[in-house]
């Protein structure tokens, strides 16, 4: 696939990613391949080990395509949400550095672009720099307020193909679980209040809940952890697609055994049923740890990192959760 006079700002963004060829000096008719299958380096992770992106032969065949046609898609209207896209199509293959790229050009030229400051958040998560996270999540939310809401689309449609979540949700989910990452506890509270004084619907209502919850006993909030999780009524409620942190709230309100919620045997082979083992796994490790079995919880937290999928949420935590535990041991707490 050719394009013509694709912008100096991102032809410089995408440099690592992208192989250029170019008939002139200003860039003209350029072809836009991604590297070969191989493994590209992202970043180090809390336990010291570094972070590697796959490609497949298969999978990179696949997105190079949605990558050409965001990068058309963005040559040919100049718009930022045009750009947005090609930085999630980056994400999507597991490029979070040069998605971080492709953000950071579009904030040179739209500094107060909340969108794309939660974008760029959110792959600052993916490489655990937290401090850089919640700067630029902090920032979205100044600069989004009095906006109304704005729904986002959906890079992996759900089953109904509804996109579930606003701008303004995920600033301030987001914004939570970055807080509760470097140990913010306060901060992650104030947060999810605020997450769920803009959610519309149960999916989110049960997503931000969960951390919620968790984060309140953090605090030592138990009995207003309890309180919360009461507040929502779980047998009534529509859930499209977080059906792992509905299954965590389960279990919280004691509908389900920790047994139950998951098969720490299961050797889950496809994308969803990674997140959703990762996801699950993060909350069944807390859940030990507040029974006061450590042991237990060392051992999920363990079996979620087994999986590799180190851009999920609940990966990042479980890897949070043992690098803490070591810290605990090497001073002797």
């Amino acid at each position: 696939m050719k394009t013509s006079s694709m912008p100096l700002f991102l032809a410089f963004a995408l440099l690592f990613v992208i192989g250029c060829t170019t008939s002139s000096e200003k860039q003209e008719n350029t072809a836009f391949t991604l590297p070969d299958a191989g493994k590209y380096g992202q970043g180090v992770g809390f336990l010291g080990d570094s972070l590697f992106t796959d490609f497949s032969p298969e999978r990179q065949a696949a997105e190079t395509k949605r990558l050409q046609e965001a990068l058309a898609a963005f040559e040919d209207t100049q718009e930022v949400g045009e750009g947005i896209w090609v930085g999630r199509r980056l994400a999507y293959l597991g490029l979070h550095r040069e998605a971080i790229a492709v953000y950071s050009a579009l904030l040179d030229k739209h500094p107060r672009d909340p969108e794309v400051l939660r974008h760029r958040g959110h792959r600052y998560i993916s490489l655990r720099e937290l401090d850089a996270a919640i700067r630029d999540f902090s920032l979205a939310a100044q600069y989004m307020e009095g906006m109304p809401l704005q729904v986002e689309e959906d890079g992996l449609p759900n089953a109904q193909n509804i996109p579930l979540s606003t701008l303004q949700f995920n600033v301030w989910y987001h914004l939570g679980l970055a807080h509760y990452l470097v140990g913010d506890f306060e901060s992650a509270r104030q947060a999810y209040q605020r997450c769920l004084e803009v959610c519309e619907n149960d999916d989110s209502i049960v997503a931000t809940l969960d951390w919620y919850y968790m984060t309140l006993h953090r605090l030592g909030f138990a009995e207003e952890a309890e309180d919360l999780l009461r507040s929502f009524d779980l047998e009534n409620a529509v859930i499209i697609e977080n059906d792992a942190y509905f299954q965590r709230l389960k279990l919280y309100s004691g509908q389900l055994e920790p047994e139950a919620l998951l098969d720490l045997q299961q050797n889950p082979d496809t994308q969803e049923a990674r997140l959703g083992f990762v996801t699950q796994g993060y909350g069944l490790g807390r859940y030990y740890m507040r029974e006061g079995q450590p042991e237990a919880a060392r051992n999920v937290f363990k079996r979620v990192l087994s999986t590799g999928y180190w851009a999920a949420f609940g990966y990042i935590a479980s890897e949070k959760a043992l690098a803490d535990l070591e810290e605990h041991e090497q001073s002797g707490i």
